[in-house]
């Protein structure tokens, strides 16, 4: 069967946390260290003994680590314990994770790629030992269950392995915040920006009240922020993804324009009252050396190499409510986060006319006919069904024919054909399956279409062209640390009414 997690009752909302703590507060820890004086080291142990460390256990197989980049899970808890019981209001023992996420810090560490989660998102039903707090569960063959069900059964070990098996990125480590934590954050950096296209007006389950336009919002009125979604009729996990993550791109702005990353003590500030307030917990494994690794390396990060992008999913065909992994995208975007490497390789294609790197389509807004232009048999519709494996819109398959009709088998090199500038990217897309192809502008060529024609000297389609983290965004969507929150909304707000 499947299964559903433990669900909230009507009148509660779900809402996501920060991702703050590995690139930015926990940056603080490393910073009084390299101080090197014992006041020093006596603040980082008050502030390293406030929090709470698990073991990694009990994982099994896990994918390979292929190079130096940290893959760093982040868990929002919406734990009703203490304090956050009455922020939050009471929903039932255990908790649940309200936010996931996936924080990639490239070699070099100069990019940071965000990946989010939806929680409602299908993943296998793993076996996972009981830690303190949460019961585990047994293996179901077959069966799945939500991304939020795995935390609230299993915690942050199970999710963890779960990531790791559906995804195949090694996951180093994971950090987990709660309501309290998320408050500490916003309030030690004075309030955090945000921008309206609407009016927001109080209604029976939110109370917030803002007017349009741009607000630096802080505590409760920050927390209400991220739990709006009656007044915009958005009760959707993927249209709150989108404002948590504008909401993040104003936290991203205002860390960089504060200089928090260059003080130790407005770092420190931020680091205490999250642990003031017990709302951290991280594994065991990471250390204050692995925190002073990517502190002294994370210093110049800038805006536009800091990317939010939303695992592309599809509805979930056993229930309308749930979500699945795009087969399609999400392959190449996993990939990518796996394989990042410190100088970005993408596979080489033709050049466009502008002498620049083509940026690659998704397979799945490129359609194309495939033609025989060889005489091999039955070539065309071998690489025709291979190219709708890999999410192409396949137009169908034929022989080349020449102006008079008759079968053209004289090509010797694969030329990819394309009627516009408007269609070059799909072009340069097609082309990029193959390692030896001519990209040429044909006029006769339908709109919105490319046309394959396979020559003598092609045997099989290439390697899938892999993606280098620093492209994501303009593949799959998403924001950059320098999105302007006033003018990039995308569809965040799209189902709002004024």
């Amino acid at each position: 069967m499947r299964r559903s997690g433990p669900r909230r009752s009507r009148g509660s909302r779900k809402y996501s946390l920060g991702m703050l703590l590995t690139g930015w507060a926990a940056i603080g820890i490393a910073v009084m260290l390299v101080g090197g004086s014992l006041f020093a080291y006596v603040q980082y142990r008050d502030v390293w003994d406030h929090i709470n460390h698990v073991t990694l256990a009990g994982l099994g197989h896990r994918p390979p680590k292929y190079n130096n980049a940290l893959n760093i899970l982040v868990i929002g808890s919406d734990s009703r314990s203490g304090r956050n019981g009455k922020i939050g209001g009471y929903t039932g023992p255990g908790q649940r994770s309200d936010t996931v996420m996936v924080l990639h810090i490239s070699p070099g560490r100069s990019r940071i790629t965000v990946l989010s989660f939806p929680r409602d998102s299908v993943v296998p039903i793993l076996a996972c030992p009981a830690e303190p707090g949460f019961t585990g569960q047994q293996a179901q063959q077959g069966q799945v269950e939500q991304l939020n069900s795995t935390f609230a059964f299993g915690g942050a070990n199970c999710l963890l392995h779960t990531l790791e098996q559906t995804t195949d990125i090694r996951l180093d480590d994971f950090i987990q915040l709660n309501f309290t934590g998320f408050i500490s954050v916003i309030n030690a950096l004075h309030g955090v920006e945000v921008c309206l296209p609407y009016a927001i007006h109080p209604t029976y389950y939110d109370h917030l009240n803002l007017p349009a336009g741009p607000h630096l919002i802080k505590g409760l009125k920050a927390l209400e922020f991220w739990r709006l979604r009656e007044d915009f009729g958005l009760g959707s996990d993927l249209q709150r993804i989108q404002r948590d993550q504008l909401l993040m791109v104003g936290l991203v702005q205002r860390v960089l324009k504060s200089g928090v990353l260059h003080s130790i003590t407005k770092t420190y500030s931020i680091i205490k009252a999250i642990t003031d307030a017990r709302a951290l917990t991280t594994d065991s494994g990471l250390t204050p050396s692995k925190i002073l690794t990517i502190a002294t390396s994370m210093s110049g990060i800038s805006r536009k190499s800091i990317h939010f992008i939303e695992v592309p999913t599809i509805t979930y065909s056993g229930n309308p409510n749930w979500v699945q992994f795009d087969p399609v995208q999400t392959p190449n975007l996993f990939q990518a986060i796996a394989h990042d490497s410190k100088l970005p390789k993408i596979k080489k294609t033709k050049k466009s006319k502008q002498g620049k790197q083509p940026v690659l389509l998704s397979a799945s807004k490129v359609s194309v006919e495939v033609l025989n232009g060889s005489g091999v048999n039955s070539i065309a519709g071998t690489t025709a069904t291979a190219l709708t494996g890999r999410g192409f819109h396949v137009l169908g398959s034929a022989s080349a024919t020449t102006s008079t009709g008759a079968n053209d088998y004289s090509y010797t090199k694969s030329v990819v054909e394309y009627s516009s500038a408007a269609d070059l990217p799909a072009a340069e897309t097609v082309a990029a399956q193959l390692s030896d192809v001519i990209l040429r502008k044909v006029s006769t060529v339908q709109a919105g279409t490319v046309t394959l024609i396979l020559g003598s000297t092609f045997k099989s389609l290439g390697a899938p062209p892999s993606q280098s983290a620093s492209t994501l965004t303009s593949q799959f969507g998403g924001y950059t640390g320098s999105t302007n929150i006033c003018k990039g909304f995308g569809t965040a707000f799209t189902s709002a009414s004024g």
